[in-house]
């Protein structure tokens, strides 16, 4: 009985990891081509699941919220990136840092007084009752979050490798300012991950609120554990996020059922710690090689 119970909420907590490693995905996109991540992104995800919630409450059907609501997250990925980063790439600055932290303080004193500090209920056509796989209980929802993150993130992979533009990402990646001389405009390449990290950020917000309800304490709760997934994994490891993202939610659910849920974020910041101590490449990460 107690292996059942260790299965179900390792399980449990492993689906919820899929969306921190979603966010940590945007993280990604964004620290590829401009070497800069939006301190904001837990906003981001915030701001955008009140906008769908919004887009449902009006009548929309689910399967017109869900892009609508991933525009607006490429749009608010837009925004950051010309109000917080642009500028300070081109100053060669670290004012990204600051701004991009002030423009997500910005969102969610939006967010309390547009939609108010109560947290809402997320509508979802998706069935919530569960079945037995092994014994262990999983939920259609859970099901939805998994094949949502690796929809997304497969997506925008193919996308990377298979188009002009995705090719251009890619260059910009590898080398900056070998991709400028080959014609590649890295400005647009950048304002291209935003808008990326934007949606992917959207696309969490809409995965994660039927099961978390929303509300704008929703980004301190998933910000910092997603953070946590990207420096462990690597902030170049690409679908690494996906195995460090399943083993937190996983150690964290059981530290939670064994310790305490007072305890539920230390896994999070332990393996943060770790990474940033033993390996600050992260796991799947690539060893940075300077010239001196």
């Amino acid at each position: 009985m107690e292996s059942i119970i260790i299965a179900q909420m390792a399980v449990s907590g492993a689906f919820m990891g899929l969306v921190y490693a979603l966010i940590a995905y945007g993280f990604q996109l964004t620290y590829a081509t401009s070497k800069s991540i939006n301190f904001g992104q837990g906003e981001l995800v915030m701001v955008s699941a009140f906008f769908s919630l919004t887009l449902i409450n009006v009548g929309l059907p689910y399967w017109l919220v869900v892009p609508g609501g991933l525009l607006f997250g490429a749009v608010l990925g837009l925004f950051v990136e010309r109000a917080g980063v642009r500028l300070a790439l081109e100053q060669k600055s670290e004012g990204w840092i600051l701004l991009t932290i002030i423009i997500g303080l910005f969102g969610f004193s939006a967010a309390e007084n547009i939609w108010g500090r109560d947290d809402r209920p997320f509508p979802t056509p998706i069935p919530s009752e569960s079945f037995q796989v092994f014994g262990v209980s999983i939920t259609p929802l859970e099901i939805s979050v998994a094949i949502g993150v690796l929809a997304v993130m497969g997506l925008i992979e193919l996308f990377k490798r298979k188009t002009l533009l995705g090719k251009a990402f890619e260059a910009v990646s590898a080398d900056r300012d070998a991709a400028e001389l080959m014609g590649v405009s890295a400005t647009r390449t950048i304002m291209l991950s935003y808008g990326l990290s934007g949606m992917v950020a959207a696309m969490a917000g809409i995965l994660v609120s039927p099961i978390t309800t929303v509300g704008p304490t929703m980004a301190s709760a998933l910000i910092l554990k997603a953070f946590a997934v990207a420096v462990v994994a690597g902030l170049d490891s690409g679908f690494g996020v996906v195995l460090i993202g399943l083993f937190l939610g996983a150690l964290e659910s059981l530290a939670s059922f064994y310790i305490g849920s007072g305890w539920r974020e230390a896994p999070g910041l332990i393996l943060l710690i770790l990474a940033l101590a033993v390996r600050p490449n992260g796991v799947f990460g690539k060893a940075s090689i300077r010239k001196v």
